[in-house]
This record gives structure tokens, C-alpha cells and sequence, in this order.
């Protein structure tokens, strides 16, 4: 996999992961813990995502 193809799919990761902690803040039946566990998988994601881009650019 090519870093720009790795780069847009943890994009789109991050985007799906977006949603989905959107519809779980307003779904009554999401428990704190789920929500704060998809806000842990966005936050590394965006983390690798900042990582690659700094990689590129040197």
C-alpha cells in the first residue's frame, strides 16, 4: 500500500469514526465509556495521520 492510499484510508477512518461518535452522543443507549473508546480510536488515528504527513514532508 502506498503511503498516499494508507493516508486516505485513515482519512476515511477517521471520518467514519466522526459519524459514528455523532450518532452515539445523541443515542441514549451509548454509555460514556463506548463514546470516550471512539473519541481514543479518532485521536490515534489523527495522530498517525499528523505523524505521516511530518514523514512526507522531510
Amino acid at each position: 500500500m502506498s503511503l498516499q492510499s494508507h493516508l486516505l484510508e485513515l482519512e476515511r477512518r477517521y471520518a467514519d469514526l466522526e459519524r459514528e461518535i455523532e450518532k452515539a452522543m445523541v443515542s441514549p443507549s451509548s454509555g460514556n465509556l463506548s463514546i470516550a473508546s471512539l473519541k481514543r480510536r479518532k485521536l490515534h488515528i489523527k495522530d498517525e495521520i499528523t505523524r505521516l504527513r511530518k514523514e512526507t514532508l522531510h
